[in-house]
């Protein structure tokens, strides 16, 4: 016996899904590097979870999505952020006062500055794109507050280092 019915296409996503799923991998990324550094879990455990459990699942509390992440593109930060940590820190420490180093600061903002430096020493994105980005992530997590304009200004201090072409 035969089964006639096809199988179902992948569907071609439009240029805005795709930076939608870039964006929400990028704040999966500093979500899942919190909880590395929260709780001491390994990169390829937390990735897993954050595959498995939330990219794309309903929310039980209203029953809305979770944007589905560009799962590639997450890996690729988690990585990256791990195997170049401490190369991303002391850049980030660079563009902190000096009585403000990096294990001073809100550890939400140590975890994307982690994800946007990966991202930033990938010559894939231009510079301008990650700091827009992580500072659209930044207004997610503090709406109300200063650091997206304090995650703007280390991040460029950051992309001019690593990236000094680019400007």
């Amino acid at each position: 016996m035969t089964d006639d019915t096809a199988p179902e296409t992948p569907k071609k996503r439009t240029l805005e899904e795709k930076r939608q799923m870039k964006s929400a991998a990028r704040l999966y990324a500093v979500q899942a590097l919190f909880q590395m550094e929260a709780s001491g879990q390994g990169v390829d455990r937390v990735v897993r979870e954050f595959e498995s459990f939330r990219f794309g699942t309903a929310l039980e509390d209203g029953g809305d999505e979770l944007a589905e992440g560009d799962s590639k593109l997450f890996r690729r930060l988690m990585d990256d952020a791990v195997v170049w940590q401490a190369k991303i820190d002391q850049a980030t420490d660079r563009a902190l006062v000096a009585k403000w180093p990096i294990d001073r600061i809100d550890p939400v903002l140590r975890a994307l500055f982690r994800a946007a430096g990966a991202e930033l020493l990938n010559p894939g994105t231009p510079p301008k794109v990650v700091i827009t980005e992580f500072v659209d992530v930044a207004r997610a997590f503090f709406p109300d507050g200063k650091e997206p304009k304090f995650v703007n200004a280390v991040l460029d201090h950051m992309a001019h280092e690593f990236r000094p072409e680019a400007f």
